[in-house]
């Protein structure tokens, strides 16, 4: 709900998907939490996404964290090349993975990860003349943050950064004779502040910078060969764009979102995406809820599309999310 920012935000339980280096600096021993988000319902109602993490702590500076995910596109109509049924199928895709935080001093932590990816989008039908097989991919994550005190106009600023470079694996194919695709490399920058303006209410404001390590395609300006090797693919990212640095500029994405908790049980969350319109388009604001009961947080939010250029409607538009997390530290307290 807050404009898709996080890698630096509140350490909690989805921190294993923002930025798992945050596990380190969660205050309770143990939590597990459950997304759902119904994918795209202004095209099709059938796609959805699931995700499911958690975290456990071990001592004061460690933590490991795990997640999983489902993606699934709907059911699809295959048919031949003069319009035959073959057969219907449900293409889906998961994810599996854990990570390691570790506290290496009292305000910065470090975190690797390793994830297994399947996307099987065919089922095994032929395309045309061509077997087919699911997708498969090993990727990985480090990420850093950083978390301190500081103080601005006399009051007391919780100031954090982070850094994440997730899905650094191997790029994937769905045919013997395709060319492999790279995976979504991503690169994520953010800070945040936060402040108590008493003990009832406090307030939180986050600013994030993505953008994708993988090679740019060539067109008639110009630009490099993006058949490259994954490490090679990563750094010319920064440089083979047809357009020169303004274009490389263009590839980055902004998030910008705030937060407003009342008693630590009743949250209000806002926030802004922007990606730039020949790379993607994507504008929104996203509107949001919290609420905690003893042990319980109950999230919502909604995305609300500002992007109708030529009247067109963005497929994201009045996207809506749901999660539900477990504080089993809270049951301690309870008890």
């Amino acid at each position: 709900a807050m404009g898709d920012v996080g890698v630096a935000t509140t350490p909690d339980v989805n921190s294993m998907h923002w930025n798992p280096a945050k596990l380190a600096f969660n205050k309770n021993d143990l939590g597990a939490s459950m997304s759902f988000v119904p994918w795209l319902r202004s095209l099709v109602n059938d796609i959805n996404l699931s995700y499911i993490t958690g975290y456990k702590k071990i001592g004061d500076r460690q933590a490991i964290g795990f997640e999983l995910g489902y993606f699934s596109l709907g059911q699809i109509t295959f048919t031949d090349a003069s319009g035959g049924l073959i057969g219907n199928y449900t293409p889906n895709e998961y994810v599996i993975g854990s990570a390691y935080s570790r506290k290496l001093s009292d305000d910065f932590s470090l975190s690797v990860g390793g994830k297994y990816i399947l996307s099987d989008l065919t089922g095994g039908q032929k395309a045309g003349e061509y077997e087919t097989t699911s997708g498969k991919s090993f990727a990985g994550d480090v990420s850093g943050f950083y978390s301190n005190p500081i103080r601005i106009s006399g009051k007391d600023i919780d100031l954090a950064i982070g850094c994440n470079i997730s899905n650094i694996g191997s790029k994937i194919k769905y045919t013997e004779t395709a060319t492999n695709d790279f995976i979504p490399i991503n690169l994520r920058l953010g800070t945040a502040l936060g402040a108590d303006i008493d003990d009832y209410n406090k307030v939180s404001i986050a600013f994030d910078i993505n953008k994708l390590l993988v090679p740019t395609p060539p067109n008639e300006n110009g630009g490099m060969d993006p058949d490259v090797g994954v490490v090679t693919g990563i750094f010319q990212s920064f440089w083979d764009a047809p357009g020169g640095t303004k274009e490389e500029f263009r590839e980055l994405m902004y998030s910008v979102g705030g937060e407003y908790w009342y008693a630590n049980q009743f949250a209000l969350r806002t926030g802004y995406f922007n990606e730039h319109d020949t790379k993607g388009g994507r504008k929104y604001f996203t509107l949001g809820m919290g609420m905690k009961y003893t042990v319980y947080t109950i999230d919502f939010s909604y995305l609300v599309n500002v992007n109708n250029d030529a009247g067109v409607t963005n497929p994201l538009a009045n996207t809506m999310r749901f999660s539900l997390t477990w504080d089993f530290g809270g049951i301690k307290e309870i008890n």
